[in-house]
């Protein structure tokens, strides 16, 4: 089922929250420029074997109100914060991918991992985001023709073959986001670290990331491993920034055995 969750004065979030009566909560936080939609094959799989899986769309991004504020790592975690508490959720695991693993880092540090049993990021965009160079070439794109941005963006997403209506579902899920939303998230990429945030994350923590990875580099993960106290390495071989469609079954599997 869906609804909205209020994290600041006309400002909701769209919260998809299936099986809300399963036996643990797993939180999902979608890259940029995307939504919670993005883990459909998640979503179609999880579920069934009893865990409850809640997609938030952050501010600006799918479903959710779109304000011309509040787009960075600090606002975008204390909205995570305020649909938890709202939910009254404890024990349970978050993932997030891409910049939703930079989200869920600054959550860690933030509020101490709070109701966090455990954290997996998926190509997770730190220690850093983007370089000045990509993020301004994507910045320029974002404010004068959009669609050609995302389009970039599809077009070096994923290392496995997607077909022509896949790439089109992905497109428009991108064109869901507001464009400045998609502009602000773009200079947070480009201006904010994660270094100071990796050693304050005390849960267990699961690394997926895409050996072939073009937009993160393979080699962030290496140093979120080295950096995250009790964290674990769990390289994608088939992959590039998508894991969790690319590689899914292993994606589930690996997902719910940490879990467990």
């Amino acid at each position: 089922m869906g609804y909205f969750v209020r994290v600041e004065l006309g400002v909701n979030l769209f919260v998809e929250d299936l099986n809300p009566e399963g036996n643990k909560a797993i939180v999902f936080i979608h890259g940029w420029p995307l939504s919670h939609k993005q883990f459909e094959y998640q979503f179609d799989i999880l579920p069934a074997m009893g865990y409850r899986c809640i997609g938030i769309d952050w501010r600006g991004f799918g479903n959710s109100d779109k304000p011309f504020n509040g787009y960075t790592l600090d606002r975008l975690a204390d909205d995570i914060r305020t649909v938890v508490g709202t939910l009254q959720l404890e024990n349970f695991a978050l993932v997030g991918h891409s910049t939703g693993g930079s989200i869920a880092i600054r959550y860690m540090s933030r509020y101490n991992g709070y109701g966090v049993s455990q954290l997996v990021l998926v190509d997770a965009a730190a220690p850093t985001g983007f370089s000045a160079e990509t993020a301004n070439r994507y910045l320029m794109q974002a404010l004068n023709d959009r669609p050609k941005m995302m389009q970039d963006v599809i077009d070096g997403f994923f290392f496995q073959y997607i077909t022509g209506p896949f790439s089109d579902w992905f497109f428009q899920m991108g064109m869901q986001a507001a464009g400045w939303s998609t502009a602000e998230v773009i200079v947070l990429l480009r201006d904010e670290t994660l270094y100071e945030d990796l050693p304050k994350i005390a849960a267990p923590t699961l690394i997926i990331h895409g050996i072939h990875d073009k937009v993160i580099p393979f080699s962030q993960a290496k140093e979120l491993n080295q950096k995250i106290p009790n964290s674990q390495l769990e390289p994608f071989k088939y992959s590039g920034h998508g894991p969790f469609w690319e590689e899914r079954d292993k994606f589930n599997r690996l997902l719910t055995e940490f879990i467990h």
